[in-house]
């Protein structure tokens, strides 16, 4: 058996664990590893698909079958063994700012939903070039994908996102860069005021 040196330092520097690069790229190239299934790449690493681990290791295979190759950030990142599905608590080294007392309720606006909740502030129009219909999303005040909030948000969906294609090897997982460009939508509740409703748009950038 062979390993590919080229392929096992790729994965390496993708985050995969040098044991497991190893085993995945003994007798494979990128291509074969793209084209593996679940079941196929916890045989190969040895590992149970319950593994906090073995959900690393598909991340990283799903975002080759996408051809983007992972930048190093400066962001803000949750480890996705600190989020739990349910009712969005931390491991015991990790804080969520979604627990906090003074921070309102904040959620994805489904993307087919997005038209209707932004409807009261008109921001629909006509493409002048293309005659086509656009949500002027642009006009919200921005949220960066940085942001503390958001961050949890994304680690949560992504988490359920995996969970799906553990499950279902048929699912879609989520594109990279899916969060960009999403609207989200701030409930703030006050004794004197009521509730309010905002909504904000998120952006990749930097602080």
């Amino acid at each position: 058996m062979v390993v590919k040196s080229a392929t096992k330092k790729r994965l390496q520097e993708m985050g995969i664990a040098e044991e497991h690069a190893h085993k995945l790229a003994t007798d494979r190239n990128m291509a074969d590893i793209k084209q593996m299934s679940i079941d196929e790449v916890a045989k190969a690493v040895g590992m149970s698909k319950e593994d906090d681990r073995f959900a690393n290791i598909m991340n990283v295979i799903r975002e080759l079958t996408t051809n983007r190759r992972k930048k190093a950030s400066k962001k803000i990142t949750i480890n996705a063994r600190a989020v739990d599905i349910d009712d969005f608590p931390m491991g015991l080294t990790k804080f969520n700012v979604l627990n906090h007392v003074i921070v309102p309720h904040q959620e994805l606006v489904p993307e087919e939903e997005e038209e209707d909740a932004l409807a009261p502030w008109n921001l629909g129009e006509i493409d002048e070039e293309t005659g086509v219909h656009r949500l002027r999303k642009e006009l919200l005040p921005k949220i960066l994908m940085t942001d503390p909030v958001i961050q949890v948000i994304k680690e949560i969906a992504e988490k359920e996102d995996m969970a799906k294609s553990l499950e279902d090897e048929g699912h879609t997982p989520l594109p990279a860069g899916w969060l960009a460009d999403r609207v989200l939508r701030v409930i703030r509740k006050s004794p004197s005021a009521g509730t309010s409703v905002a909504y904000r748009l998120i952006v990749e950038g930097t602080n």
